[in-house]
């Protein structure tokens, strides 16, 4: 387990952002309220909520980019307010939502970040050369930015955030709008940085596929506050939507079903009985048997943890 290695790369407590806009007639809109996160050293965290929610405050402020009102952050052992200097260095961010400069090709805009970072000569080269191969950019590297499909240009972001070598990373909806099988990548590239480099990486998505593949813990945000935090199966868990066995049924309906101790409800779905249960290991023998000895015939039956996309609904109602 990540846990064990016992250091934090971040530690938030109560952290509060307000944003003041409008004149003569001031409007506050408090985006975070409070805000507590942990996240260990080399773990991959998913911040998932609706628009609004203040997932993208809550990266920037982790990555130095806006100050808090209120609280404090800790981030790789620095305060990202009186030390953001020296963490900067350490850590780096790509967006959903890239924009690099139209006439640039894509070698050109790794080498100019490099420098930034204090790159040059053959490091620079074997830096820019490096990360084209792990964004499996090759055949692009000397095609302008204007010229790139979207999913390039997302792999061209992922690859400029780590010029550095961050040993912290923030992905801010990383497979935005990409086509499924361009996410599958993207998706691909992020888990083999946290497995073959070690990198901390907290990102925040809409997709539940995503967060349930990438991520070892997920928050839940709305209205600027967490309201879940936990691993998907303990989240699935923490919100009682149970499992669910899937029953079909000769006869189909059976009335009495939804009255056996342990199941929380059953619907009717394209001619399967759907029982969700408090624990489905210890309730299907016991409906099985209800079943039998009431003659219905059992034709199949399928169980199944529910989707994170059922956590969120419920979270963010």
């Amino acid at each position: 387990m990540v846990s064990s290695l016992g250091m934090l790369a971040i530690d938030a407590r109560d952290v509060e952002k307000t944003f003041r806009s409008g004149w003569p007639r001031r409007r506050e809109t408090q985006a975070l309220r409070g805000v507590s996160l942990t996240v260990e050293r080399g773990a991959i965290v998913g911040v998932l909520g609706p628009n609004g929610a203040g997932k993208t405050t809550l990266l920037s402020i982790l990555a130095t980019l806006l100050t808090p009102d209120r609280g404090t952050v800790m981030v790789l052992g620095h305060d990202v307010v009186r030390e953001a200097g020296a963490l900067r260095r350490r850590l780096n961010m790509a967006s959903g939502r890239p924009s690099f400069l139209w006439s640039l090709r894509v070698a050109e805009i790794l080498a100019f970040y490099g420098r930034l970072y204090g790159l040059s000569g053959a490091t620079l080269r074997r830096r820019v050369d490096g990360l084209i191969e792990l964004c499996e950019l090759g055949p692009y590297r000397r095609i302008p930015y204007s010229d790139l499909s979207t999913g390039l240009k997302q792999r061209v972001a992922l690859a400029k955030s780590l010029v550095n070598d961050p040993e912290l990373l923030f992905l801010d909806e990383p497979t935005l709008g990409l086509d499924p099988d361009v996410s599958v990548r993207v998706r691909a590239h992020i888990a083999r940085l946290r497995r073959e480099q070690g990198i901390t990486i907290v990102l925040t998505t809409h997709y539940m596929r995503e967060a349930d593949e990438l991520c070892d813990e997920i928050a839940f945000i709305k209205g600027g506050r967490i309201l879940a935090r936990g691993t998907p199966g303990e989240l699935k868990r923490q919100i009682r939507l149970g499992e669910v066995i899937a029953l079909r049924l000769d006869p189909a309906r059976v009335p009495w079903l939804s009255e056996i101790p342990g199941v929380l409800r059953c619907v009717e779905v394209d001619g399967w009985v759907e029982c969700t249960v408090d624990e489905a290991e210890k309730r299907l023998p016991e409906l099985l048997r209800a079943l039998h000895t009431d003659g219905v015939v059992i034709r199949n039956v399928q169980v199944r943890e529910p989707e994170l996309e059922e956590v969120f609904v419920e979270l963010a109602k």
